[in-house]
């Protein structure tokens, strides 16, 4: 493939950087695509692998001096891998686009053998009007495991509040087995996730480990708003080495728990399974450095209230634990059930962005599938259609409005 590019460039005499890209079938025929010329966003992964600084090249091409390396000089080694951290929503299309402001940023540069290449910071904006990537981020090792491994801890030590973002997805890809072995192609989304995206599907174990995070979490907040600033304490009785028995919500399941606290170690007692958790429980960082039962594991806190609802990033993904005292628990299955919206008949826009067009008007008559309206963003146009065949009783926008995440559009009959 270097060859093949070296000899497109000569035939078309072009003296400065470019991209030249092919296909590759199952066997390994190679079949070419398209240049570009300039830089592309791999360059990093090159960059690592060489030790080239090739934008300086670039520059110095562009000034007319001598490339400075000839190809035998150019050295590889290791490996390197790029992820492309995106506001966008996984679970959508495997990520139709999100905006917003970033409240809270933090990029992993504090691990070794990490590189982010961004163009935000905290405060940016993502607008509709651009890409919404929001940085590269290359990991570097002496194997491909190792630089696999060292991209699981850079996307768990990324913080990135404000917009949705990939991340959940990239750190499934990375550690799903058919990409480690090196068994991909361009089917491999749809191949792993025929039925879209769902984030990951914990394990028994790991189960465990998240709710026994929130438990720790959960009481180390309690006795924290339980101490008075100063040297008054609202109790003179010791609040550590307690004993709690608790109810953990996690999707449909209930679980019983028991904790006990000593020191910055929680012991937490899940069907049967005890638990030890550590940490420095360090409340006002967004990062959560764990050790439970000896496995290393960074959480996230994205919130958490009096009710006992804590978001947790865990493994990448996003988990909604409630914890509720054994009374609170108990008086709790009083409380009425919100009724959930009947979305069969309204259609709410997916994502911020432009109407394109509306293809019908009240009083029509749609089939299931049919497009109702287009929706863009960012430089790509979605199709919205209708979930059933129905009447349309009322439009509620028109090409060239801007309209938000779950804006109303179109309701039917």
């Amino acid at each position: 493939m270097g060859e093949q590019a070296v000899q497109l460039a000569k035939a078309v005499k072009y003296s400065s950087a470019g991209t030249v890209e092919f296909l590759v079938d199952s066997k390994k025929n190679f079949y070419f695509l398209e240049m570009n010329t300039r830089l592309q966003v791999e360059h990093p992964i090159t960059e690592c692998i060489t030790g080239l600084d090739l934008v300086e090249q670039m520059i110095r091409v562009a000034n007319g001096y001598q490339l400075q390396h000839k190809q035998e000089d150019i050295p590889i080694n290791g490996w390197a891998i790029e992820t492309r951290v995106y506001a966008e929503d996984p679970y959508k299309s495997f990520g139709l686009p999100s905006v917003g402001w970033l409240s809270q940023y933090q990029e992993p540069l504090n691990l070794a053998y990490v590189r982010v290449d961004s163009g935000i910071q905290e405060g940016s904006d993502i607008s509709i009007y651009y890409d919404p990537m929001i940085s590269k981020l290359i990991t570097y090792g002496a194997t491909r495991a190792e630089a696999l491994a060292r991209m699981e801890d850079a996307l768990d030590n990324y913080v990135v509040r404000g917009v949705t973002h990939n991340i959940s997805l990239l750190r499934e890809i990375i550690t799903h087995p058919r990409f480690i072995s090196g068994d991909i192609s361009t089917n491999f989304l749809p191949d792993i996730y025929p039925n879209g995206f769902k984030g990951h599907e914990l394990e028994v174990d790991e189960r465990r480990e998240l709710l026994a995070s929130a438990a720790a979490l959960y009481i180390t907040t309690q006795l924290r708003s339980q101490r008075v600033l100063g040297n008054l304490r609202a109790s003179t009785t010791p609040m550590e080495c307690r004993h709690w028995e608790l109810c953990l919500e996690l999707g449909e399941e209930c679980h019983a728990v028991e904790v006990t606290k000593s020191g910055n170690v929680c012991t937490v007692e899940i069907d049967g399974v005890r638990l030890e958790v550590k940490g420095q429980w360090n409340l006002a960082s967004p990062l959560l450095p764990l050790t439970i039962n000896g496995t290393n594991r960074m959480l996230q806190c994205l919130s958490r209230d009096a009710s006992g609802r804590i978001v947790l990033q865990y493994l990448g993904t996003l988990f909604k634990v409630r914890v509720l005292s054994k009374l609170a628990a108990k008086l709790n299955s009083y409380m009425p059930e919100k009724v959930p919206e009947d979305t069969s008949s309204i259609l709410r826009s997916p994502m911020p962005g432009t109407v394109v067009a509306v293809s019908v008007k009240p009083g029509d008559t749609v089939a299931e599938g049919q497009e109702i309206c287009v929706i863009e963003a960012m430089k790509m146009q979605n199709s919205l259609t209708a979930s059933k065949q129905a009447k349309v009783k009322n439009v509620h926008c028109k090409p060239g409005e801007t309209v938000g995440e779950g804006d109303l559009l179109i309701e039917l009959d």
